[in-house]
């Protein structure tokens, strides 16, 4: 997956997604189109082998709650330049772009569709992102917040449960001009 990415995090906003997408669907009628987390907030590897609930609570120890974002897409514009300049694997999940050599985001598709600006995105991100953490202020430019109160650690080990083998995203979301 390259420098920019790593295939734990891709899984973790993976699941992130499928897994909040059930609530959100149910609840608002609506899909989330994005997620994006923080690659400080993974804190073990997923080893090869029989995956428990413990390995959930090793991957992601802290109580941070799934929270959905409505975003502009001049906002979705803007955590891509974050993207850019942290120069840190931040998991992503249904978008993927270009890097342009002048440090710029081109070719931005989100669920395979072109980005569009005016339109509202749904961004799952985990709460303390979602309060402008690790100085993510687009996520303060929300025109609403949908609170799913579903823990990043349950979601990991309900998807645990309900796939077999766990697949491991190699798929490439951040490509470098």
């Amino acid at each position: 997956t390259g420098k920019l990415l790593t295939s734990i995090g891709n899984f973790m906003a993976d699941a992130s997604l499928q897994r909040g997408n059930l609530i959100f669907k149910t609840r608002e009628n609506k899909d989330i189109d994005i997620c994006f987390l923080n690659h400080g907030g993974i804190r073990a590897i997923l080893p090869k082998g029989n995956v428990t609930a413990r390995t959930a609570f090793e991957i992601m120890p802290f109580e941070n709650s799934l929270v959905v974002m409505a975003l502009k897409g001049e906002q979705i514009l803007e955590l891509a330049n974050y993207f850019i300049a942290e120069k840190k694997p931040h998991p992503i999940s249904g978008m993927t772009f270009t890097i342009t050599k002048n440090n710029t985001p081109t070719n931005i598709l989100i669920q395979g569709k072109p980005i569009e600006k005016d339109k509202i995105y749904y961004v799952a991100t985990n709460d303390y992102l979602a309060n402008g953490g690790d100085s993510m202020n687009f996520f303060k430019k929300a025109v609403q917040k949908y609170d799913l109160n579903y823990k990043l650690r349950d979601i990991l080990i309900d998807y645990f449960k309900s796939v077999n083998p766990i697949p491991v995203p190699k798929d490439i979301r951040v490509r470098q001009e």
